[in-house]
């Protein structure tokens, strides 16, 4: 995504007439005649061009003193994957989605990213017109006016929700920033409409998505006992399990939404949960930059005609990948989801009068450092690595936070007996939606780019795979997807 100076006007011109979704997310639109800033799908009518000024992102248009959009909502939109070419840019920005900002310094945020603090301030505005605080507020006082307009929760919840410890700090800051008290939010046309005890939100993403294909990927690989996947939608338990809750998650068929939808969750709890959930559906994937790149190797722009809507499949919490990925070691898809399930049974943490099938936790790592693996079927080598990545992560030697890069994470775990580069690099693709993730030792990428009865080397395929950086783990998707059979995707 370019800079707010170098956005092309033209394009966003366009865009907007044609109220584009694929471009959703990547700019904003500000009118001078109302003061309010709109995403490019806006239904309101179109304002004339001499009235519009395009911003990068909503917090660049609420800095030059925008508010947002009552109609088409700017809190809906799908994350830009911007600065990618920049990797302190877009690793500090990863960090600040998840939520970083929320009880640490823009200098802590500067430091776990690698630079100074003044830097990191110079790069974010001249890559996205805003300083990492100007992003961080912007991002919770949406988050905050969502809650407020699809949900009953008490104000004083989505202040919580919204990191505000202050009711009052909380009413100033949405005044300044949209225009109203939140009150005012719950008297508008359709806000809150749904009822019972649940909570429903809306997650917007830019077309096109294949959700059914996300499912079938994620059926293959389930775990009875903590999700459960249906035809239409994804459920699963979340903890902690003082506090157990309900998620399920199904796709809206008249809007480029998910639904997401909470029964049980502890308020201060939902921004995360939202943030995992767009995670696991690769919901801010912008597929005309990764078609883009990928497009001119025609085994791959044959995968892109086949499968448009393909994504990159997420996982729910990073440990739980790892664990999958290593019980996935040499033996097939349903012979891994045995063992997880397995693993499940012996170790997850039960909950009582939760429904049947949704009723266990996936062990944490304190669980598993020390426990007798070979009892659940698993051959002593792996038992003994399972064991190790354990306590590594129990001891924070390694972890699956957002904001690391690629070769310093894959490092951590081939450091670990029994993890090699290709397991390192799917639990990259899958626990931190590394787009660069290439596990070039995987047998079917090497089968699938080589020659008939010849195969590529990992070297080869490494080199291979250079031009369609930094896109490459949606290129490892659609090869898989390509292979016949489609057996070759690990657990």
């Amino acid at each position: 995504m370019p800079s707010p100076a170098a956005l092309d006007t033209a394009t966003c011109e366009r865009a907007r007439l044609a109220r584009d979704a694929r471009f959703d997310g990547l700019f904003f639109t500000a009118v001078r005649s109302t003061g309010i800033y709109c995403r490019p799908v806006c239904p309101a009518p179109p304002p004339k061009p001499s009235n519009v000024t395009y911003y990068a992102n909503a917090a660049s248009a609420a800095a030059a003193g925008y508010r947002p959009c009552l109609r088409c909502r700017p809190e809906l939109s799908p994350a830009a994957q911007q600065g990618l070419e920049q990797d302190t840019v877009r690793r500090a920005l990863e960090l600040i989605h998840a939520g970083f900002l929320q009880d640490a310094s823009v200098a802590a945020l500067a430091e776990r990213v690698g630079v100074g603090a003044r830097q990191l301030q110079r790069v974010f505005v001249a890559a996205l017109g805003v300083t990492p605080l100007q992003l961080h507020t912007t991002q919770r006082l949406l988050q905050a006016k969502q809650l407020l307009t699809e949900t009953h929760l008490p104000v004083t919840d989505v202040a919580l929700a919204a990191g505000f410890n202050s009711l009052r700090r909380f009413n100033d800051a949405f005044l300044a920033g949209c225009g109203m008290p939140p009150s005012a939010i719950r008297r508008l046309p359709g806000a809150a409409s749904q009822t019972g005890e649940g909570l429903r939100l809306r997650l917007g993403y830019r077309p096109p998505l294949d959700f059914g294909l996300m499912l079938q990927f994620l059926r293959r690989r389930m775990i009875p006992g903590i999700e459960r996947i249906e035809e239409d939608g994804y459920a699963r338990v979340i903890g902690p399990p003082e506090r157990p809750a309900l998620l399920r998650v199904h796709a809206d068929t008249r809007r480029s939404e998910l639904v997401l939808q909470l029964d049980g969750v502890d308020p201060r709890q939902i921004p995360h949960v939202v943030r995992r959930v767009r995670h696991m559906f690769d919901l801010d994937a912008d597929l005309r930059q990764v078609h883009a790149t990928l497009q001119d190797e025609p085994l791959l722009a044959q995968g892109i005609a086949l499968r448009p809507g393909l994504r990159v499949p997420g996982g729910w919490e990073g440990f739980e990948v790892a664990v999958r990925a290593v019980l996935g070691q040499q033996v097939s898809v349903a012979a891994a989801t045995t063992l997880a399930r397995r693993l499940v049974q012996a170790y997850g943490r039960a909950l009582p009068g939760m429904p049947d099938g949704l009723d266990r936790l996936f062990p944490q790592p304190a669980q598993l450092a020390d426990a007798p693996l070979e009892a659940i079927g698993l051959p002593r080598t792996r038992a003994a690595t399972l064991r190790a990545l354990a306590r590594a992560c129990d001891a924070g030697d390694l972890d699956f936070r957002p904001g690391q890069q690629l070769d310093t994470f894959v490092a951590r775990c081939v450091a670990l007996p029994g993890i090699g580069a290709w397991t390192a690099h799917y639990i990259a693709l899958r626990a931190l939606g590394q787009p660069d993730a290439f596990p070039a030792g995987d047998l079917v990428l090497q089968q699938m780019l080589g020659t008939p009865g010849k195969r590529l080397t990992e070297r080869q395929a490494e080199q291979r795979s250079q031009p369609w950086r930094p896109w490459r783990a949606y290129a490892v998707l659609h090869l898989w997807h390509l292979s016949t059979p489609f057996t070759g995707v690990p657990s």
